[in-house]
């Protein structure tokens, strides 16, 4: 299979689809890789590593995508791709179509094999692909609402960690998941005041037992989240329901009962985003104002990391790739099922139950599993 990978076009986004140790491996398996010239050069990558894992280099983005069986990427493609879609191209990739109906219809109408890594479930009930860069915007997160909390960037002035004879700095998370956990380590080794909140009570108790007296858990609710942003400094939205669109559980109501200056960090922008008031914002410009409270809402944080993320996004993704790759999507899915779950559109069906749902009545829902 000729597989390959361009730069992503979404500003300030440095991250590459695939490594050049990714490319040795698929090299190695007897495929023909062929990425853009300049392809790794964000992450610290250069071409000669990339000639030298057994990549053939090519000057411009659509020379591979007109070549290739398999486009390996990170982000969702953005209009000016569009154009570069056809019929039976597999593209590996962040997709969040729950929030982009306009990629869902270009993905439809040329046919394109679209696999997320964000709907892959495994074996443990989990999202393998989306882990790594969800630990990494969790951790993020509270690091972003931190900066923005010094006056200069019109925060409120606190010092998340206090100091002998001042309070603490609080911080609550909007949900328990894999954002939510790796924000709260953040905040808790930053020595912030932390509150966790979440409908799994079993997951509210494992995060107790995890980190014991230092946070307090809570279980979401409308009542509970309004009493306890009250007196947030710092508030992290870490909702996710895989393949759907997030729901708005951080109310536009809650923003005039807040601190002047307390931060809200939406890391579930990317499907949408958990809060009322939120919209996509870049790294270039990534904070905005809504009745007095500072709003962080950049839809590809770990973008802001690039060396670590797309290192730690190829560990994930390197092996299902692969799998891909050797087999040809279907007998992969047969093969291994649990692929099925990350295949969005295939052949000018939606083949995703949750991203179907979110778009109510404007898409039948078709099993994958149906069509080979």
């Amino acid at each position: 299979m000729k597989v390959g990978c361009v730069k992503e076009i979404k500003a300030k986004e440095f991250r590459v689809g695939m490594t050049p140790d990714a490319a040795k491996v698929y090299a190695s398996a007897g495929h023909e890789v062929i990425v853009e010239q300049g392809l790794g050069l964000g992450s610290g990558f250069t071409d000669a590593e990339y000639e030298k894992a057994g990549a053939k280099v090519v000057k411009t983005a659509k020379e591979v995508w007109d070549t290739v069986d398999m486009m390996v990427k990170v982000k969702e493609p953005l209009a000016a791709e569009y154009p570069l879609f056809r019929k039976d191209l597999i593209l590996y990739t962040y997709l969040h179509l729950a929030a982009d109906k306009p990629q869902t219809d270009a993905l439809l109408e040329a046919k394109v094999k679209g696999v997320a890594y964000e709907t892959l479930i495994d074996h443990t009930g989990g999202t393998p692909l989306l882990a790594p860069m969800s630990q990494i915007a969790g951790r993020l997160a509270v690091q972003e609402g931190a900066k923005y909390l010094e006056k200069i960037f019109g925060g409120e002035g606190v010092l998340l960690s206090g100091v002998p004879g001042t309070k603490k700095g609080k911080v609550v998370i909007l949900g328990g998941g894999a954002v939510g956990t790796n924000a709260c380590k953040i905040a808790v080794g930053m020595g912030a005041d932390v509150t966790i909140m979440d409908i799994n009570l079993q997951r509210l108790a494992y995060l107790d037992d995890i980190f014991g007296a230092r946070i307090q858990t809570m279980v979401s609710n409308d009542a509970n989240i309004e009493n306890e942003v009250r007196e947030a400094d710092v508030v992290v939205g870490a909702v996710l329901i895989p393949g759907k669109a997030a729901p708005k559980i951080f109310k536009k109501k809650y923003l005039k009962e807040m601190k002047p200056g307390a931060v809200f960090v939406d890391v579930a922008v990317d499907q949408g985003g958990c809060g009322e008031t939120t919209k996509v914002t870049y790294h270039d410009d990534p904070i905005f104002e809504v009745d007095g409270v500072v709003h962080y809402c950049v839809g590809n944080m770990p973008g802001a990391v690039p060396r670590t993320s797309t290192i730690a996004l190829n560990n994930a993704t390197l092996a299902y790739g692969l799998q891909i790759a050797n087999k040809g999507l279907e007998k992969a899915c047969k093969d291994n099922n649990y692929i099925y779950s990350a295949i969005n559109t295939y052949d000018g069906k939606l083949t995703h139950l949750g991203v179907a749902e979110s778009f109510g009545d404007a898409y039948e829902f078709v099993d994958p599993k149906g069509l080979f």
